[in-house]
């Protein structure tokens, strides 16, 4: 069997002097007025990114390789049961075509994920990713939620990291942090009682970090969940990177309602003042994760833009191809390059496009006052 190669990413990362506690950052999330919060973000994120860096995003695509999944998430809209009429698994040579796509306007990342699908084999995926790299040898297959890898060792009754040792030599350069929603179980039960939960979550992560992998983190809120549920989730992310360092970046969004099971739940859908308040503390609490995405698929481009000035720093993908926001009644369109560089360059900031490690490929300047 081939083994990883790559190498584990160093526990050791700069921290602040004094790191905010769970009691200080919930009373913060629930006191605190915005702009002090977005004041305290700014502060932290400048541990990690100068006045004068710029602001980035990616050229990537999102492809779902099938919406056939056996887990019935009560805030998805996107996924089919077998032999539903509109079920799929995508043929490998639509795939093909999609990245190609993406190549031919210099797009760098390709996020690979589907339903948990209740018969693929494992050989799926690890044909799907050798072919993919013999194909695409110099895209970025950042695939797999913890949830999919999860079902993928269950079903091949092979250990966790055996699983994730085969998918690495078959292509797979980085894990991307869906499927972590609200990192506590209470809410889990509720929202989404087939899913892994928390500690399972977590543990993938962990063994991925430990072969090497770099992935990011995630948060969808405003569902069921207490404000001290963010906060508890908040801290399983830093407690886990305090171990590993692998969490590359850490993306909160809003639940989108419509058209799934939970959409006549109480609570009213999170306003951009709640989603401000989340991705500021998040940045606050995260004082050992690098970079903050600012989620604007779902909360809007201007709304994206205003997190970057209270502690985001990326502007995460253009975007080729959204499907799972969408079933949920949210049309993101794809943004142009130009579009991505007029929001940041509006906050006199530079924009730069990165790769899936945050390195910078292509920096845009902001234009010369006149």
């Amino acid at each position: 069997m081939a083994t990883a190669t790559l190498t584990p990413p160093s526990p050791t990362l700069h921290l602040p002097k004094q790191r905010i506690d769970a009691n200080e950052a919930l009373r913060l999330f629930q006191t605190a007025d915005l702009f002090t919060l977005g004041l305290m973000a700014e502060r932290v994120k400048a541990e990690f990114h100068d006045a004068t860096a710029p602001y980035t995003f990616v050229i990537d695509r999102n492809i779902n390789y099938t919406n056939i999944c056996n887990v019935d998430c009560g805030f998805c809209a996107f996924y089919r049961h077998e032999g539903d009429d509109d079920a799929y698994v995508m043929p490998y040579d639509d795939i093909k075509a999609k990245i190609q796509e993406l190549v031919d306007i210099n797009g760098t990342q390709v996020l690979l994920q589907g339903g948990v699908h209740p018969t693929l084999p494992l050989e799926y995926y690890t044909d799907l990713l050798s072919k993919l790299r013999a194909d695409f040898p110099t895209i970025t297959l950042h695939a797999f939620s913890p949830t999919e890898i999860s079902f993928m060792a269950e079903m091949s009754g092979k250990p966790l990291k055996e699983v994730l040792e085969l998918l690495i030599a078959a292509g797979m350069d980085s894990l991307p942090g869906a499927g972590g929603e609200i990192l506590h179980d209470e809410i889990r039960r509720r929202v989404s009682p087939k899913k892994v939960d928390t500690e399972d979550w977590l543990g993938v992560m962990e063994e991925a970090h430990g072969l090497g992998l770099r992935t990011s983190s995630t948060m969808m809120f405003g569902m069921m969940e207490k404000d001290w549920h963010i906060i508890d989730h908040l801290f399983r992310i830093r407690d886990l990177q305090d171990k590993t360092g692998g969490f590359a970046s850490f993306i909160p969004w809003s639940f989108q309602k419509p058209n799934t099971k939970l959409a006549n739940i109480p609570r009213p859908a999170a306003t951009g003042m709640e989603y401000l308040r989340v991705s500021a503390i998040a940045r606050i609490v995260l004082d050992n994760v690098p970079n903050i995405g600012a989620s604007w698929i779902t909360q809007g481009l201007k709304l994206g833009q205003t997190a970057l000035t209270m502690g985001a720093n990326d502007m995460g993908g253009i975007m080729m191809e959204e499907n799972v926001v969408t079933q949920a009644g949210i049309h993101p369109t794809t943004k142009s390059i130009e579009e991505m560089c007029s929001v940041i360059h509006d906050l006199g900031r530079d924009a730069a496009q990165r790769n899936t490690n945050y390195d910078i490929i292509k920096t845009f300047s902001k234009p010369a006052l006149s």
